[in-house]
Parts: C-alpha cells; sequence; structure tokens
C-alpha cells in the first residue's frame, strides 16, 4: 500500500479518505492543514499535522499526496496547494472510481479525483487538478483542461473544449462541438449552446452572459 496524506479537515477529506482507504491501493497515514486552520490534533483517528512542518515529519519520498478542498475561489486554493506540495517534492496522487467507466485511450492528468459512475468516453484529455463528482458524461475528443470542477451529472458533448479553472454545476449540458474560456462558471441546470470566448464569464439558466 502506498501512504497518502490528506490535506484538509473538510467534508471533501472525509470522502476522500473513504474512497482511497476502500478503492483504492492508498493508505491514508495523515492528514495536514495550514497552520491557522488547525482545530484538532486527531482526525479519523489519525494526526493532523500544520502543512509547514509536513516535510519534517512525513519526508517526501516516502508519501505521496492529494489536496481535498473544493472550488473556492474558483479553484484557486485546491491549486495552491498543490502546486506547494509539488514545490516539497511530494508524490501526487490521483483517485478513480473502480465503478467509473474511462475509455482505454483517455489522457488523464496527475492530481484529479473521478467518482463513481462518470462515462469518460473516447480521446478524452483531463488536465492536472481535476474533479468530477459522480454520474457525468464527458464526450469523445474533448478536452477539459487542468484546474476544473465538474459537478454531478454534467454532460458535456463531443469535441468540447473546457478552459481553465472553470466551475460546471450540477445538471449542465455543453453542447456539441463548444469551447469555453478560462475561469467561467456554468450555473446549475445551464444549457450552453455557444462558445464561451471571454475569461470570467457567468452563465446561468437560462444561458446568458451576465
Amino acid at each position: 500500500m502506498k501512504k497518502l496524506i490528506i490535506i484538509g479537515t473538510n467534508p471533501l477529506a472525509e470522502i476522500a479518505n473513504e474512497y482511497f482507504t476502500y478503492d483504492s491501493d492508498y493508505s491514508v497515514v495523515a492528514f495536514s492543514v495550514e497552520k491557522e486552520f488547525i482545530e484538532h490534533d486527531r482526525f479519523f483517528n489519525k494526526p493532523v499535522v500544520s502543512f509547514d512542518k509536513l516535510e519534517k515529519l512525513y519526508p517526501p519520498q516516502n508519501y505521496s499526496v492529494f489536496v481535498s478542498l473544493g472550488y473556492g475561489r474558483m479553484n484557486n486554493d485546491r491549486t495552491r496547494i498543490y502546486l506547494k506540495a509539488k514545490e516539497k517534492g511530494y508524490k501526487i496522487a490521483s483517485y478513480l472510481s473502480s465503478n467509473a467507466f474511462v475509455w482505454r485511450n483517455v489522457e488523464i492528468g496527475e492530481h484529479c479525483f473521478i467518482f463513481e459512475n462518470n462515462t469518460v468516453q473516447p480521446f478524452v484529455k483531463v488536465g492536472n487538478n481535476v474533479i468530477m463528482w459522480s454520474g457525468n458524461h464527458i464526450g469523445h475528443h474533448s478536452i477539459i483542461k487542468d484546474n476544473c470542477f465538474i459537478s454531478s451529472h454534467v454532460v458535456i458533448s463531443g469535441l468540447c473544449t473546457i478552459g481553465k479553472n472553470c466551475f460546471l454545476g450540477v445538471n449542465s449540458t455543453i453542447s456539441n462541438n463548444l469551447t469555453i474560456a478560462d475561469n467561467c462558471i456554468i450555473g446549475a441546470g445551464t444549457n450552453v449552446i455557444n462558445d464561451l470566448i471571454e475569461s470570467g464569464t457567468y452563465v446561468g439558466n437560462p444561458a446568458r452572459k451576465i
């Protein structure tokens, strides 16, 4: 079993601990948070250590790390800690559910978390630091770039490109052969039928630029 440290003590960290423990070849040995957010010294009966002292207690050559922060501030918090862990020299863990369907030639980057019942079709490319919650459909030849958060039951049709740092809400739909710019928020239940070419766009339901 590979030894894993989860960064965070939030509900997503609880979920990550469950999935890594019962559906991966990782063994969770500790949790870590930035020192100003430490509220207790144990979590799931494992030690909680300050992130700034992590490499002194758990040498990077012996441990992997997964950052269990959510999509706050357009995924920037999760991205920042993930990159800091890499700078410290830690191996970066990913999780792929045994109940996800991922075609043989799909490319998936590092530090991804792909939940159950995701369907990822042929020739899809997924960047680094991407979370896909349960039940999504990722159509053929689509590209999901770094630091995206895909909520549940999202449909990304074929030949789409999703830019960096995007958030796609529950039950949103991206029509075929569209491009979504970086830093866009697609609200829950939104049907996107045109390209979004301006970075930082919010699209609600019905789909419209705000």
